[in-house]
């Protein structure tokens, strides 16, 4: 009967966790969030720092309220391995941090670290161009959108990360956006300090950036209305863009870093991390194409291409 109860087998994983229990009882019909909630509850350790697993294939038991203990296939009996993942920070946490370094790194290299930083060029130093003002206004309006998005918008699966990844995440933004771009965007030697730049790439690249940004943020709003507060189910998201690639979302955000590029004046370091953010952002899209093939199966029209259309 699905409402009978079974006992489950439960072992610790890597670092021994206090007051864990031998043995638990549940009801097949229980949802495997009840059995999260239940392991927590006698070992005094947070759901979010607790990953279950099944003895029998090592598969993760989810922390879902729509997954029941006899959806798992554990019976009677059955081994779990319960692993402590260390202390856990939010993920909406995680991203507040990364793109406040790219937030305010910009200005303070343009204005009071400026003598610090080019020390070895003559005094005075030129003052910032007006390009390199403007520059810096393009970074400050992405990023503060940024924060606005994972404020206001952003709706993510899982609650939390590992504590430690925190420097690894945002290494990229805060190295790559903030200190390699301010620092060769804004030196007194840069193209972007010219008094007669280009007004062709300008034009062109602020063109780019104000296009890119707002449809980024429509297919960001797209996305969120996909999942339903608290929840962690999807649908499959169509509207302006999803039509054509897998991830919009990432081709508009590189359509605006590439505006910035234009306006710099075809600076290296905003190359750069255009290049290393869009190689990460494809292997980003095809792992949700491959997702949504298998999680929807016929239900989805496939993408041949996942970021930029009729090419990947």
């Amino acid at each position: 009967m699905a409402a009978d109860k079974i006992t489950l087998v439960v072992q610790p994983r890597g670092k021994p966790i206090r007051k864990l229990p031998k043995e638990i009882e549940i009801p097949l019909n229980a949802s495997s969030e009840e059995l999260h909630t239940a392991l927590s509850a006698a070992s005094g350790c947070s759901t979010h720092r607790m990953r279950i697993t099944k003895g029998s294939d090592h598969s993760v038991v989810p922390n879902s309220i729509n997954t029941t203990i006899e959806d798992t296939g554990m019976r009677n009996s059955s081994v779990i391995y319960v692993k402590d993942l260390g202390p856990q920070i939010a993920w909406r946490t995680v991203f507040i941090i990364e793109y406040l370094g790219p937030l305010l790194i910009p200005a303070l290299f343009l204005f009071p670290l400026r003598p610090f930083l080019y020390f070895t060029y003559d005094k005075p130093l030129p003052s910032p161009s007006d390009l390199q003002l403007l520059v810096c206004a393009l970074l400050s309006v992405h990023f503060l959108k940024r924060e606005f998005e994972t404020i206001f918008v952003h709706r993510f699966s899982s609650a939390t990360m590992p504590a430690r990844n925190i420097f690894k995440n945002s290494a990229h933004y805060w190295i790559l956006a903030g200190f390699n771009i301010a620092y060769w965007v804004f030196h007194p030697d840069a193209a972007a300090a010219s008094s007669n730049p280009s007004q062709t790439l300008v034009y062109a690249g602020l063109a780019l950036f104000v296009f890119g940004e707002l449809a980024n943020l429509n297919a960001h709003y797209i996305l969120r209305n996909l999942r339903r507060p608290g929840t962690t189910e999807r649908g499959i998201p169509s509207g302006f863009g999803f039509t054509v690639v897998t991830c919009p979302n990432y081709f508009f955000e590189i359509l605006a870093w590439l505006g910035v590029f234009l306006v710099s004046q075809l600076n290296w370091s905003v190359l750069l991390f255009i290049l290393v953010g869009g190689l990460q952002m494809w292997s980003w899209a095809w792992k949700k194409e491959k997702r949504y093939r298998k999680e929807f199966g016929d239900k989805y029209k496939k993408k041949r291409a996942v970021i930029f259309p009729g090419l990947a």
